[in-house]
């Protein structure tokens, strides 16, 4: 009988870990795998025909507009073609929960009958907090590389913790990706943002979900984000380096969703909630800390990950170097510190973190290691894959 190819365990599309078995031996692929019902809209200059389009299949007449500063002037023509649509411009990063409190609340004075978020994460977080009470369906429009318009996760901060779920009811029913939207995002954030997507995509390799089908969601984000950004500094006002920004961040979320919250996920939402830094950024910095962690654990991932980030040798610590040099050629922003944490927070946000990273992880995490991590990420010291982890 000819010989079969199998894919092992864990190596998903893409995966140039081949073994030819016979039929009946050697290891063989099982797993779940559950993918989210959502309509997507792309096209440049076409964020207003879209939503237009998304609110008369509802139909929705009363729509609220949760609105983020690069928004403001999608918003204005919506409202015109609505004149009841009701427009919630206080937006904060880690969604408060005053806010949230505050926001469902319009929700339920204008009587809405959907959501439309105009704006980054922030805008987003908002309308899946407003969402989670109340059931009203979302049409996101990202103007940022954000991602959460593709997961059903929601989170909301209060008292110094940012509490985080999954719930069906945040999914927006449908995401409208306009690049001219982000034309105005500056050059920093959009790095920061961008780098916050591929994020997603590393962590969804060995989340607590991960499988063969969010695994190649997951690479080939990872490559159109390394190309898009490339290109968005060599020239910020290129369009279809936008596109493929946009693109990539969309698989990210795809695959983020699917294979759920890692370790790295689980540090960012720990230290956002409790020091309110920087979102985008802080995922910027810690990503290849976490990288160089579980890349011992995780070798297979680790080179994989290393052909989709345009690596010269598919050797596991290739990745962190290919990252590492994209994050140079990016200019991204390089310790914690910068943004504010120090030394003396570690004690505050370790046993959160510690308690939040799932036991999967393919590296056993202790307080010495991810304090360790945290000193370095602060200090911005280079990552290293240490052999004996």
């Amino acid at each position: 009988m000819a010989e079969t190819p199998r894919i092992e365990p864990g190596c998903g599309a893409g995966c140039s870990d081949w073994q030819h078995v016979s039929p009946g031996t050697g290891p063989t692929m099982s797993f779940m795998h559950e993918s989210r019902a959502q309509r997507v809209a792309f096209g440049a200059g076409q964020a207003l025909e879209f939503v237009r389009a998304e609110l008369s299949r509802t139909p929705s007449i009363r729509p609220l507009l949760i609105v983020g500063s690069a928004g403001t002037t999608l918003a204005a023509a919506i409202s015109a073609d609505l004149p009841a649509a009701r427009i919630w411009d206080e937006v904060i990063q880690h969604v408060p929960a005053e806010i949230a409190e505050r926001a469902r609340a319009a929700a339920g004075d204008a009587d809405a009958d959907a959501i439309v978020s105009i704006g980054g994460g922030s805008a987003t977080g908002l309308a899946k907090a407003v969402a989670l009470t109340t059931g009203l369906p979302i049409i996101a429009v990202p103007t940022t590389y954000a991602g959460s318009e593709a997961t059903d996760v929601w989170g909301v901060t209060e008292d110094g913790r940012k509490i985080t779920g999954t719930d069906p009811r945040v999914l927006p029913r449908t995401v409208v990706y306009d690049s001219m939207l982000t034309a105005s995002l500056p050059v920093p954030l959009s790095i920061s943002s961008g780098l916050n997507a591929l994020a997603h995509c590393v962590d969804a390799l060995w989340a607590p979900r991960a499988n063969p089908i969010n695994a190649g969601t997951a690479l080939e984000g990872a490559r159109a984000l390394r190309v898009a950004l490339r290109a968005l500094i060599a020239d910020p006002r290129d369009s279809d380096a936008r596109d493929g920004c946009l693109y990539g961040t969309y698989l990210a979320g795809v695959a983020f969703a699917s294979a759920g919250s890692g370790m790295h996920h689980k540090i960012c939402h720990v230290l956002g909630g409790t020091l309110d830094l920087p979102h985008a950024a802080t995922h910027a910095v810690v990503l290849p800390y976490v990288l160089a962690h579980n890349t011992p654990g995780a070798s297979r991932q680790a080179r994989r990950l290393a052909v989709a980030l345009g690596a010269q040798t598919v050797a596991p610590e290739s990745a962190l170097v290919a990252l590492q040099t994209l994050r140079t050629q990016l200019g991204a922003p390089r310790s914690l510190g910068e943004l504010g944490m120090t030394e003396q927070d570690i004690p505050v946000v370790l046993p959160q973190i510690l308690h939040s990273i799932p036991s999967s992880n393919p590296v056993p995490v202790t307080e010495q290691s991810v304090a360790g991590l945290l000193r370095a990420a602060i200090r911005g010291a280079e990552p290293i894959v240490k052999e004996d982890a």
